[in-house]
């Protein structure tokens, strides 16, 4: 986010006395600009201007030699009896400066960058009364060993000036959130115009040739200077990566020698990092104007320098000094030394410049770059190469291609007054940039869409404001025009606003400087029949009942990586390691999208095993990603037309299918311990108990069925769970001891995942009707059957189940026992059942009935008796 001084915004427009950070961000923030924060001063508490009255050099054992030096600090000094002030004794390691100098002094009580507060402290034998300043300690740049002499930076003051005023170090910095849209407020030329609409303050456009350039250097012929060809033979979605380069030779400079300290102080407080005149003086006007420039070792280059795509054998090592391999789509700058067969790449256009033509210490002929690309262009190769520069934010979000040449001038002018040399009369503008935009507007479009009644001249007099030509769709001019109900306005927009490309774009202008408060608050009335669909419902209905149950719902990125595969135990040929890779990855080590919901739960879990938690009961709603084997590829779309009906199928073919998943974790205590009991560890069964929760939830039933060979489960611990036909819905269980091990979460613990959108499909399409509730007595039976070890206990329940019939209200198990009692390979399971009939009380012949029939149809199935029979 753009960092503006208020100080630099006021070069561009009339800032009211005693303005604050704080007033500049409400003006702003009522035109759409927000603020992001509030950098307070560099340097807070006494830092004064001092004058050395003494310098005493003191040989240390260490071999250093130190100064011991009296300063004069006007009122800041020692009070004397006769009303004067004493020196302040400091002691200073550097040697750059001698007596009389005037200098920059912390006293005791002031903060420096870092936080760095000065006190006063005794060393090398003396009592430190404060500190003598060097560039550095103060932010204002890289020069450590040298103190400041405000001589040499061309000023002056005496003792005991206030030398935060004097150097801008007092100053507060606003930050401000731009919208994509507006990417001309990424300089102060912008913002400043944005604060003029904002409060009617008078404004300066420097953008404008001849405001603060020489007007010859902007306006004169091009032509003689470096050849320069725009080749791109392949452009992106149709549009041209480059329709304007301007190039202009700088000679004789010092472009590696130190930029002006007010230019440095300047873009320190605008967040970028001082390195060279040349190298800030581009980063200045950039800050300054919005347009981007690039600045060539002369001596480097080799004409012609040509702008097209790059080639399948094109690398470039970039001024970060990694060695990168381009694409196709990439928009590069080359040049031949050896001829077309020996071109090599320069750069990538509007991103950054490569390492072989950056400028070094012997570098005093420049080539100053400044150039429009094609915003889609630069985003899609900053976001391929992962250089999100200051440069590719601006070109990709559009930069004003009439700036080139003021922007050119003024870098040259800049390099010139502080660095020497001279600027060729020879420049090169390559320019194929076509002609303005022109949009009509119906004038009552604002009004019928904005709901506030704005006349014809206002619309006119609000787009004339932002920089448009307007004129009445009659070609008269705008004033007045359109006062019908009927007319139209013709809006040329200007070149520093590309976001205006339709007529509610123009719509939007004139609501926001308006002002958005005038517009009415109405409520719209909802419209009758629309609600949630019932999938939803149901969706939110096992949300509740899970979260009812005990479990908190947590919310997990989607992406992992192979690793997460292979703590799993997931089979090489196992299909949940077929996942969709992404081109451009949050993280490396996570380049794929989920196939199982299980893998970021667990992941999710063990973060909150690992800051403590013990007992969790943690469950996920959301969408997994199952790419088929034989899936087409994804066709590349065109940008800013609407595809055609055959494209929109191919792309819906290539997108893999994406279901629903609903996954549980439990682990340490499901019941806690406390007065009422020793309290209960959570097991499998728990697990399963919640997938029938889920599924009683959405009105389906499912089946447990063992499962010896699905990861990451517990191989004899498992259930299979299918609806009534056998169709798979999800597994539940305990996790394998090893998959536990290595995500180091608790031993024994359980999960369990489903498929969501199988449960639904399996709901019933009619709502469910509710039973009476019987107001008879229930009848209660318990039976223990004795069955072999290996004898799914849901096997069991559906026999005694279906044995039961109508008069079953409920069933479920109460105890499971091994043990020599019951006989080496068997176990026993205990069921209590609940008999209620809907129009009489039971008998107990009736009982005894239901328990015949649920005996004889677990021994028929299972082989199931009766234990203690």
């Amino acid at each position: 986010m753009p960092r503006i001084p208020l100080s630099w915004l006021a070069e561009h427009v009339a800032l009211p006395a005693g303005a604050t950070a704080e007033s500049v961000a409400a003006d702003l923030v009522r035109v759409g600009l927000e603020e992001e924060a509030i950098h307070p001063a560099a340097v807070s508490g006494p830092l004064v201007i001092g004058e050395v009255v003494e310098l005493t050099p003191e040989p240390q054992k260490n071999g250093k030699t130190i100064n011991w030096c009296r300063v004069d600090v006007g009122t800041y000094g020692e009070p004397r009896e006769d009303g004067t002030f004493a020196p302040r004794g400091i002691v200073c390691g550097a040697h750059n400066f001698e007596v009389g100098h005037r200098v920059v002094v912390a006293l005791p009580g002031a903060v420096l960058p870092g936080p760095f507060p000065i006190a006063s402290r005794k060393t090398y034998g003396h009592v430190s009364d404060g500190m003598i300043c060097s560039a550095r300690e103060l932010g204002l740049g890289e020069d450590h060993d040298g103190i400041i002499v405000i001589s040499r930076l061309g000023l002056d003051a005496e003792p005991g000036t206030d030398a935060r005023e004097l150097l801008g170090l007092g100053e507060e910095v606003l930050e401000i959130n731009v919208t994509p849209d507006r990417g001309y407020c990424f300089a102060m030329r912008g913002v400043a115009r944005e604060y003029g609409h904002s409060t009617g303050a008078a404004y300066t456009d420097a953008g404008l040739p001849g405001v603060v350039t020489d007007p010859a250097a902007v306006s004169r012929p091009a032509g003689g200077g470096v050849a320069v060809e725009i080749a791109d033979d392949a452009p992106v979605d149709g549009a041209a990566g480059c329709n304007r380069f301007v190039a202009q030779v700088v000679r004789g400079v010092a472009a590696s020698g130190p930029s002006p300290t007010w230019m440095q102080r300047r873009l320190t407080q605008a967040g970028m990092r001082p390195i060279s005149l040349a190298v800030d003086v581009t980063n200045y006007v950039m800050l300054d104007l919005g347009q981007p420039l690039h600045a060539y070792d002369l001596a480097q280059l080799a004409e012609p320098v040509v702008v097209r795509r790059a080639r399948p054998d094109d690398a470039l090592t970039t001024l970060d000094a990694v060695a990168r391999t381009l694409h196709p789509e990439d928009l590069v700058i080359t040049d031949s030394p050896h001829g077309a067969a020996g071109a090599r790449v320069l750069g990538l256009a509007g991103v950054m410049g490569g390492a072989e033509t950056e400028v070094s210490a012997g570098t005093t002929d420049l080539l100053l770059e400044a150039a429009h690309f094609d915003p889609v262009s630069v985003a899609r190769t900053a976001r391929r190469h992962r250089l999100p520069s200051e440069a590719a934010k601006r070109f990709e979000r559009g930069v004003d291609p009439q700036l080139a040449r003021v922007a050119v001038a003024r870098a040259a002018a800049l390099l010139v007054e502080h660095g020497g040399g001279t600027v060729d009369d020879a420049v090169t503008d390559v320019d194929r940039t076509g002609p303005a935009r022109t949009l009509t507007l119906p004038v009552d479009l604002p009004a019928r869409l904005v709901g506030v009644p704005y006349t014809a001249d206002e619309v006119a007099e609000t787009l004339r404001t932002i920089g448009c030509t307007v004129a009445s769709g009659d070609g008269a001019d705008g004033a007045g025009a359109g006062a019908g109900s009927g007319g139209t306005l013709e809006v040329t927009v200007p070149s520093w606003r590309p976001d205006l490309q339709v007529p509610v774009d123009l719509v939007e202008e004139v609501a926001r400087l308006r002002g958005y408060d005038a517009i009415p608050s109405v409520l719209p009335a909802a419209p009758a029949g629309r609600g949630l669909t019932e999938g939803q419902l149901a969706r939110r209905a096992v949300a509740r009942a899970l979260a009812g149950d005990g479990w908190t719902q947590t919310l997990s990125y989607p992406f992992v990586g192979a690793e997460q595969h292979d703590a799993l135990g997931l089979p090489a040929d196992d299909d949940r390691r077929r996942a969709l890779r992404l081109a451009n990855p949050l993280a490396d080590t996570q380049p794929e999208m989920r196939t199982n919901l299980l893998t970021t739960l667990l992941e999710t879990a063990r973060r909150n095993v690992g800051r403590g938690a013990t007992d969790l009961a943690l469950y996920e709603i959301g969408l997994v990603t199952r790419p088929l084997p034989d899936a087409p590829p994804a066709p590349q779309l065109p940008g800013a037309v609407r595809p055609s009906d055959e494209d929109l199928a191919r792309l819906a073919a290539a997108v893999p299918p994406q279901p629903r998943r609903v996954a549980g974790f439990l682990a340490g205590a499901r019941e806690r311990a406390g007065w009422w009991g020793p309290g209960r560890r959570a097991d499998h069964g728990d697990a399963i108990a919640a997938v029938r929760l889920v599924a009683a939830t959405v009105g389906v039933e499912v089946q447990a069925r063992a499962d010896s060979g699905h990861a990451p489960w517990h191989p004899g611990r498992t259930a299979r769970l299918e609806l009534a036909d056998g169709t798979l819905v999800g597994h539940a269980g305990e996790l394998h001891p090893e998959v536990l091990a290595r995500l180091d979460l608790p031993a024994r613990s359980v999960a369990f995942e489903l498929d969501l959108d199988v449960l639904l499909a399996a709901a019933p399409g009619e709502p469910l009707q509710a039973t009476p509730v019987s107001t008879f007595p229930v009848a209660k039976e318990d039976l223990a059957f004795v069955v072999d070890a290996d004898v799914p206990a849901g096997d069991l329940m559906a026999a005694v189940r279906d044995g039961a019939g109508d008069l079953l209200e409920e069933l479920r198990v109460f105890d499971v026992f091994t043990g020599p009692q019951v006989g080496e390979g068997k176990k026993s399971l205990a069921f209590s059942l609940r008999l209620r009939a809907a129009d009489r009380t039971l008998t107990a012949a009736d009982a005894a009935a239901v328990r015949e029939a649920a005996v004889a149809e677990a021994g028929r199935r299972v082989g199931a008796v009766l234990r203690g029979a």
